[in-house]
């Protein structure tokens, strides 16, 4: 696999991003078009397209928050584990789950200290990342 940066970490799914997503929008224009041009003449048909579209699109959105909520918890509890075995404590209930996610990043020699930095200095994610000096590459988030 490519060496992974903070340049290069964040990870486009093809089938999602470029498949789900962008046939989503697609159904949504066409049904809008559909309701715009067929509200006068097949005006229940036309609200049932556009709700099943707008229907369609909060699933495909929410389906995507699940899955990426999920992986936040999983995060959490291998960093919350990984400070715990680094250090012989839990992190620190003030750090934010989007702290604790971008912390994944830092190797175990960095981890400790960069936990320290981001509870003293209130680090922003983004912060975060830019601060890790040697890269631990996560291939496994969607």
């Amino acid at each position: 696999m490519k060496q992974q940066n903070y340049e290069n970490h964040s990870k486009i799914d093809p089938v999602y991003h470029y498949g789900i997503a962008l046939l989503t929008v697609f159904i949504l224009i066409l049904s809008i078009t559909f309701f715009v041009k067929n509200v006068g003449t097949e005006t229940l048909l036309s609200f049932i397209v556009l709700l099943a579209a707008v229907t369609f699109v909060l699933i495909v959105a929410k389906l995507r928050l699940y899955a990426l909520q999920l992986q936040d918890r999983v995060i959490r509890n291998e960093e919350n584990f990984r400070h715990y075995r680094l250090t012989g404590k839990a992190l620190d209930g003030g750090l934010t789950v989007k702290q604790v996610v971008a912390l994944r990043f830092a190797p175990d020699e960095e981890f400790p200290g960069l936990v320290e930095r981001a509870i003293t200095e209130n680090l922003s994610p983004k912060d975060i990342k830019k601060a890790v000096q040697n890269w631990r590459g996560d291939h496994h988030r969607v």
